[in-house]
């Protein structure tokens, strides 16, 4: 225990002392981890107490949108003991610690790079708790933003060169080379990756730029403009004497957030959608941008076909793409 406090009081001097000679790190070697997996270092007494109910409660809470429980991360916990070696090197890591003082704070790039290392600190379990309950937030952003720039590096590595994007929207993404156009129209591009058991899709469209204006229908309108997509562009099986496309889920409300991509203001919508004659859906992740040097809403949507396996990458993957978005 002694030792632990005094690994605690070490990154508290890293991640909240000046740095007054202004020297800097030359080399750290790579991070490493799967994507949206966290480290948690704490005493074991505190991880098996309420501190660590309180942190599994923020940090592996279930992803807003899918269909099925899934952690906002994937949490490795151990004892300050075996934080050492190869393991300091992950990405993501969460440090908390009893201790003298109550403080909370981030530091990028201690062991390795890129790294976020969050320190949380207090001088009871409450006080810890409470810390936690305050600045849980704007840990996980900053572990997500992290995140996503790490999903794009990696999908960089080999990109989609089509440019049916920039012909008919004047638009890139950063799409990995896995991913192939299934279907284009005049507004309208279908693009999809094959996975186990399923696919992942992007679709990018436009609407006026006066659409979504009346505030009290805009979750209404929404769902009409999926569904009025859905049977337009999205057909599912052949089903005699039914007309099968994709749907909006009705019976769970989207979850919807204001957002920015490339810049611009847009609304963020995740929900669920389904077929409506066949037993077939899943989650989407909808940006609806507000473009108007071109007088338009620029609709770019990520939705997943993969039943009875884990989505809460997959849906990220699409996310980190869509936050590729560059106008040409």
């Amino acid at each position: 225990m002694n030792n632990f406090k005094s690994i605690a009081a070490l990154l508290l001097l890293v991640c909240f002392g000046a740095c007054k000679d202004g020297a800097k790190t030359t080399y750290l070697p790579q991070s490493t981890g799967a994507i949206n997996s966290l480290v948690v270092v704490m005493d074991n007494q505190l991880w098996k107490g309420e501190v660590g109910d309180k942190v599994r409660e923020h940090f592996a809470a279930s992803v807003v949108g899918l269909n099925m429980s899934e952690p906002l991360f994937t949490i490795t916990y151990m004892p300050e003991s075996v934080f050492s070696g190869a393991i300091q090197k992950s990405r993501l890591v969460l440090l908390v610690a009893k201790g003298r003082e109550s403080k909370v704070g981030i530091k990028n790039d201690v062991y390795a790079g890129p790294q976020s290392l969050a320190i949380i600190t207090g001088t009871s379990v409450q006080e810890i708790n409470a810390n936690i309950d305050a600045k849980a937030e704007e840990i996980i952003k900053t572990y997500k933003d992290l995140e996503i720039n790490e999903q794009q590096k990696r999908f960089k590595i080999s990109l989609n060169k089509e440019l049916v994007l920039k012909e008919k929207f004047g638009i890139s993404l950063d799409i990995p080379s896995a991913y192939k156009v299934g279907s284009q129209k005049e507004n309208f591009v279908w693009i999809d990756r094959q996975v186990p058991k399923g696919a992942m899709n992007l679709i990018v469209y436009t609407m006026p730029e006066n659409a979504f204006d009346n505030d009290t229908t805009f979750v209404q309108d929404i769902l009409s403009m999926r569904d009025s997509i859905g049977s337009i562009n999205i057909p599912g099986e052949d089903i005699p004497d039914k007309k099968n496309y994709m749907v909006s889920e009705r019976n769970f409300a989207p979850h919807i957030y204001p957002s920015e991509i490339a810049g611009l203001k847009a609304a963020e919508v995740r929900g669920l959608w389904e077929m409506n004659n066949y037993p077939m859906g899943g989650p989407y992740l909808m940006y609806i941008i507000n473009d108007k040097e071109r007088n338009r809403k620029l609709i770019i949507e990520g939705f997943i076909f993969a039943p009875a396996t884990q989505k809460r990458d997959n849906m990220f993957e699409l996310e980190a793409i869509i936050k590729t978005l560059r106008f040409q």
